[in-house]
């Protein structure tokens, strides 16, 4: 149910996003009235891997600097769509951020899947998005490039990337605290020291902790709450400069998330299920009972439920909670060849390890419980020189990453509908031949309660590139970048027995029905192995693959300045995701078949322009997305499930659509800014699997998390109200349309238009050295949720968290 409150405030945001087109129009007609002390400062950013003004590349980037972050209260990638409305962060049922960017994502909920959006930090490839799940720490800017990137950057992406660009050691003493209180018991900490250590060598510390003692979300059915924060971290850098012509550049980053995990809200049923005689008694009217109104309505399965163990299932005890360890290492060298050419290395190690224990039950019934338990060890180094000559600047290169990785869960599902099916039919079976081992009706009863899914990944990809930008007048330039990669994944995995629990329904009910099906008598497993079936070896066991694949991403584009402060331009691009092997609850081999890699040829005019005495900077870009192979989560029929889970690649699809953002600075202090995506996207001629286990034509379906209207504006006021303190007024909203959470148009599982707003108002000196802060995000209270998915029996939804507010003080020294 959408509250009238809700309704209201998406239609007072609509009206002014609708107008940010027109701003700038009416600033230009009244520079003369402008009060203009400065203008808008240059922005330079890194997006060629080159410092460069933002105005000089011919590409969409939305960059922000360490104020405009810490006015906004950027603290976390998910806060990013606060400010960049193209991008949506949505959580998978395994706690996996899903990102995407102009409408292309990857709807998956493996830690050990890539994702359509890189991320950077300091131009280290974070390539899975879990290991962005840690507090931001001493950030000096934030670049978010759209469209394919795959000719520059460490490895290629369809959809854009994020580089998150950490501050570095000054040659200067300086520190700073801030320290923040609020509701939920939220206690949150940071800082930094930076300055010399020697004449040729710098460092700098930064530390951030966040802490709430209370959750959010409360049981619909008992005195318990989730959404606890525990998250804390540290980072180290060194710059040293042997010489004048080498620079190096070490940094260690640390952190670690003990933060509750978010339980999801049950608001319905699978088509397999939704009649199902098999649903644990009671749970039918509870869903109908309970259907969440806001943000904080959830349940989860008590733990004196699900610590218990029953017959050889297991229990899991403990707290719902993250348990997860990060750490990267960074060693850069520049070192300068001649004057106009340079060597620049760079080499990294990430390490992320996960071990989370999650209920995604959405009732307080054993439907879904997962112990994920998971690393990844990734390997890295980028080499290239780069130079200049008077007419061209060019770059050539290689990388190499080789990453190891394990993705597994231990399952829990005692009370769901499917398990209570196979333990119901496969009672009059005990009779038959299949029952190998003797098992009795007690033992099967209490069987199916637990497994193991488990996959172990090695990923190798390597590439030569090479970039080029061709100043062929003083107004024109070519850019033109190539890069040639192979990627080669190797996967070994299956769903498993655990403590001998799947023996009775597998050795019984499945190989009798794998009989009929296939016509195939099985061999029974022992406990430990693996349950998975593959129908053409006729057998029970792990699944083996090879994922080997190559490919040539490029770019031409050419940007032409007429006159100065105006830049138009025009690209064409292709990107390229690798193939991935997904780590599914396998009942047959084929849900862990992997799928090749998607390839994006991407079109896209655009013009950047400085106006009104540079108190204004509009952006607007039209893009064409020529879709090929996307990858997509999906459904195959099963004789015993109805519908099995599976990745699959949709031959031909495209999204097209405006992108435009506006600053405008009336006065000096003063700045207003605003953006705004509209995107069409299309599936063509696909023939898939829908959830109810029936082929359906999805020709024509929109992409996932992808709503026609998407937009945010911003006002941020910092100016002097005496000789030595100014007043901070931050205000900001974001606004989206429907958008679907599957490729099927179904009311159940579709994300309603929703509209947020966060405010701040503070007080600091006038030469920084401390600052007070009010805030609130979330500000109106609005209840809107990011994703829909199924655990095979309850739909469930997982809302965004409501209103939270509190205090920030800050010192600079």
């Amino acid at each position: 149910m959408v509250s009238k409150r809700f309704s209201s405030t998406a239609v007072s945001l609509a009206v002014p996003l609708a107008c940010v087109a027109a701003i700038g129009g009416i600033v230009t007609a009244h520079a003369q009235e402008v009060e203009n002390t400065g203008g808008l400062e240059e922005v330079i950013v890194t997006a060629q891997r080159r410092a460069e003004s933002i105005n000089d590349v011919g590409l969409s980037i939305q960059a922000f600097g360490a104020a405009a972050l810490e006015a906004l209260r950027v603290d976390d990638v998910k806060d990013l769509t606060t400010v960049v409305p193209s991008f949506t962060v949505s959580q998978s049922y395994q706690g996996v951020p899903t990102y995407t960017l102009r409408g292309i994502g990857f709807n998956t909920i493996n830690l050990s899947a890539t994702s359509t959006v890189g991320t950077y930090v300091d131009e280290v490839a974070y390539a899975y998005p879990i290991m962005n799940t840690g507090p931001l720490m001493d950030l000096e800017r934030v670049e978010v490039l759209k469209g394919p990137q795959g000719t520059l950057y460490g490895r290629n992406t369809t959809a854009g990337l994020i580089n998150f660009v950490t501050a570095k050691p000054t040659s200067e003493f300086q520190a700073g605290v801030t320290a923040d209180v609020g509701n939920y018991e939220t206690v949150n900490a940071g800082g930094y020291v930076s300055g010399p250590l020697s004449e040729r060598v710098q460092m700098r510390i930064a530390v951030r902790g966040e802490q709430s003692g209370e959750g959010w979300q409360e049981s619909n059915s008992r005195d318990e709450t989730l959404g606890e924060i525990k998250r804390y971290g540290v980072r180290g850098s060194l710059a040293m400069q042997p010489t004048d012509s080498t620079h190096i550049d070490l940094s260690a980053t640390w952190w670690k998330n003990e933060a509750d995990t978010v339980a999801g809200q049950g608001i319905g049923f699978t088509p397999a299920t939704a009649s199902s005689p098999f649903n644990a008694p009671g749970l039918v009217s509870y869903i109908a009972a309970n259907q969440p109104s806001d943000a904080t309505d959830a349940d989860w399965a008590p733990e004196s439920r699900r610590a218990s163990d029953i017959g050889t299932g297991l229990g899991l005890s403990g707290p719902l909670r993250e348990d997860n360890p990060f750490t990267a290492v960074k060693l850069r060298l520049d070192q300068e060849l001649t004057d106009s050419m340079k060597l620049v290395s760079l080499t990294s190690y990430n390490e992320f390890e996960r071990n989370a224990l999650s209920d995604w039950s959405g009732a307080p019934y054993e439907i879904l419980l997962q112990n994920t338990v998971g690393k990844i060890e990734s390997l890295a180094e980028d080499f290239h020189l780069e130079g200049e000559t008077e007419r061209m600047n060019w770059l050539v290169g290689a990388y190499y990453a080789n990453d190891k990785i394990l993705d597994s869960n231990r399952t829990l599902l005692g009370q769901n509908a499917n398990v209570s099916l196979i333990r119901t039919v496969g009672q009059p079976l005990l009779a038959t031949p299949f029952n190998c081992c003797g098992y009795t009706s007690a033992q099967l009863s209490q069987a199916f309660r637990t497994y193991v899914d488990e996959g172990h990944i090695e990923t190798t990809t390597w590439s030569v590139f090479a970039n080029a930008d061709w100043r062929l007048t003083d107004a024109l330039k070519l850019t033109t970048g190539v890069r040639y990669t192979e990627d080669k994944q190797e996967y070994r995995g299956c769903s498993r027995d655990f403590n001998g629990n799947m023996l009775p329904n597998v050795n019984v009910v499945n190989r009798a029905l794998y009989f009929q099906a296939y016509g195939v008598f099985a061999a029974p497993i022992t406990e430990g192995q693996c349950n998975t079936f593959d129908p053409v070896a006729g057998s029970f066991g792990e699944i083996v693959s090879t994922l080997d694949e190559d490919n040539v991403s490029w770019r031409v584009a050419l940007d032409w300045a007429p006159v100065d402060g105006t830049l138009l331009y025009t690209s064409v691009s292709r990107g390229a995701k690798a193939g991935t092997t997904p780590i599914n609850a396998a009942n047959l081999a084929r849900q862990n078949a992997p799928v090749r890699q998607e390839l994006l040829t991407a079109y896209e005019i655009g013009t950047k322009s400085t106006l009104a005495n540079q108190t204004v900077q509009a952006n607007l870009s039209v893009f064409f997305y020529d879709y090929e192979d996307k990858q997509i989560s999906t459904y195959f029929a099963d004789p015993i499930y109805t519908a099995l889970t599976r990745l699959d690649n949709l031959p031909e699809s495209n999204a097209y659509g405006v992108d435009a953002d506006l600053t405008w600075q009336p006065v000096d202090g003063f700045t207003i800014a605003g953006a705004v995506l509209w995107l069409q996207t299309e599936v063509e001629d696909y023939v898939g699997t829908n959830a109810a286990g029936q082929p359906q034509n999805y020709d024509g379906a929109e992409f996932i998390y992808s709503p026609e209207w998407q937009g945010s504006l911003s006002f941020i006021y910092d100016r002097p109200v005496t000789s030595g303190l100014a007043l901070q007024m931050t205000l900001n909203g974001r606004y989206q349309t429907e958008s679907n959470t599957i490729f099927e148009d179904i009311d159940l599982y579709k994300i309603p238009s929703y509209a947020t707003v966060n405010a701040s108002i503070g007080l600091r000196s006038v030469d920084d050295r401390w600052s007070f802060t009010l805030w609130s995000r979330n500000a109106l209270d609005e209840y809107y949720w990011s994703a829909v998915a199924s655990n095979a029996n309850v739909v469930v939804r997982f809302p965004s968290p409501p209103r939270t507010y509190g205090a920030t003080f800050g010192i600079n020294f």
